[in-house]
């Protein structure tokens, strides 16, 4: 009797576990895809209210997801944003408040200052998010853009198991095969390795990046092992070129009081969201669309400087773009489809920033606790519709650099308080966004207690991340 209690006991132990088996393989760590746009302005996709680019698949995807409204880079320039992706911190904290390049240039100047110093390269005492979940058993794959170091410290050196396409280099010299000269950035030979062996002389970069993004899709669904892929575009940066064949087509959509004005760059819009719908559609095809997190997110506002006598893109009806700390050079499209957790055609207006995504993940992905201080915070609170508001009181900017846009500047974001300050002239700007989205108003003069306060707390937190100031140039007048 005993024996046979002893059998039916295991014959119930092993049939229970074939019950649980789907419970085990429903909470299989989901995958997830960033997919980052290099420049693309806050109003730049149909789906944020632009006129004349057709972005159908990216609309789909909000239809699908959490879109926020209020979303800001952590940086008006790429790297520094970039390297907040994969960290959680603010630039300032990192010492990385400008792209790569320009943090090893120092070349003389007569601007009243010198501008603030910046690590060329993010660090390997840093723990990138790309670490922690190799660490966690996935697979950890980079295509496109990287331009967070020199080769030493490329996607290789900080997680990533697969690199393609990832340089220290900011931009492609080109979009169209081969993809590599010194046409657009005379100064040096550029060229995006991985790409050029499966490629032809009809191929497009965006394109070419997508292949690579589905190859890799194809053989992770094969395997085992949950998988994060860091999809980041050079598409909508300069050199600013479309295929001809959508560049004549949007040539007859522009309409003369749209503030889009530029083809070239309306069809480099164009190409990044069928190849978005490539990379959703393959999702879909092999059956991991219900077990992978999508976020798609630019690095910094849209470009609204000129490029071959032609304005880019326009922000409207935010000011200004890339490289300022009004709005347009900060406030970003991001949107978040996360199976399980988001409600389809859901929409935030929360002040949110891409430091915030690193936790994020660490705390809907349950990676365990986290033993470095973040700036950012976790969105699960949004993303689940548990709150509407994060217990967060300020956003920190800090740009101590120059650009066609700006001089060096920090802001701070309290609420639907924004306070700027400049440098050169110790001035401080403040606009009220609730009433002022467009920041045409600076109410400094009406209201300077505001500003006092603001300004000692963003000056405060500046001294509390260490982070590198301006410079009163001493070559200025000689």
């Amino acid at each position: 009797m005993l024996r046979f209690a002893g059998r039916m006991f295991w014959f119930a132990l092993l049939f229970l576990s074939v019950l649980t088996v789907p419970q085990l393989v429903s909470a299989a760590p989901l995958n997830v895809v960033y997919i980052i746009v290099d420049d693309l302005g806050a109003h730049d996709l149909t789906c944020y209210g632009n006129t004349l680019h057709q972005t159908p698949h990216i609309d789909r995807l909000a239809g699908q997801s959490m879109k926020f409204t209020q979303a800001y880079a952590a940086s008006p320039v790429c790297s520094p944003t970039r390297a907040s992706l994969m960290t959680g911190k603010n630039p300032a904290r990192l010492k990385m408040t400008v792209w790569h390049e320009q943090a090893k240039s120092h070349r003389k100047t007569k601007r009243p200052l010198i501008e603030g110093k910046s690590l060329p390269n993010l660090t390997h005492d840093e723990t990138t998010i790309a670490e922690r979940l190799h660490q966690a058993g996935y697979r950890t794959l980079h295509v496109g853009k990287w331009h967070l170091g020199e080769a030493g410290f490329y996607p290789e050196s900080h997680g990533f198991e697969v690199n393609i396409g990832g340089t220290l280099w900011g931009a492609p010299q080109t979009f169209f095969y081969p993809f590599a000269g010194d046409r657009h950035y005379g100064h040096e030979f550029r060229y995006v390795p991985g790409v050029l062996e499966r490629s032809d002389k009809d191929d497009y970069l965006t394109d070419r990046l997508t292949d690579e993004a589905i190859r890799l899709l194809k053989s992770s669904a094969e395997g085992t092992r949950p998988f994060y892929l860091n999809m980041a575009f050079h598409t909508v940066h300069t050199p600013i070129e479309g295929k001809p064949d959508v560049v004549k087509a949007y040539e007859k959509k522009i309409q003369p009081d749209s503030p889009w004005q530029n083809a070239e760059y309306a069809a480099m819009v164009a190409s990044l969201d069928e190849n978005v719908g490539r990379i959703l559609k393959t999702l879909d095809e092999l059956k991991l669309a219900d077990k992978t997190a999508v976020i798609l997110m630019s690095d910094n506002g849209g470009f609204i400087n000129k490029y071959e006598g032609k304005t880019v893109t326009n922000n409207h009806p935010l000011r200004s773009g890339k490289g300022s700390l009004y709005e347009g050079g900060i406030r970003i499209p991001l949107l978040v489809r996360w199976p399980g957790v988001t409600k389809a055609g859901s929409v935030s207006a929360e002040p949110v920033v891409t430091s915030d995504l690193y936790p994020t993940l660490i705390d809907l992905l349950e990676l365990g606790a986290d033993q470095e201080q973040r700036d950012g915070v976790s969105l699960k609170p949004l993303l689940t519709g548990a709150t509407q508001k994060l217990k967060r009181e300020r956003l920190h900017f800090h740009y101590p650099h120059y650009y066609p846009t700006t001089t060096p500047a920090s802001a701070m974001r309290a609420g639907n308080w924004k306070l700027i300050h400049y440098y050169e002239d110790d001035r401080n700007e403040l606009y009220d966004l609730s009433r002022d989205p467009s920041e045409t108003t600076d109410l400094s003069k009406q209201r300077p207690e505001q500003v006092e306060k603001l300004w000692e707390q963003l000056h405060a937190w500046l001294k509390e991340v260490n982070a590198s100031f301006p410079q009163v140039n001493p070559d200025r007048r000689k």
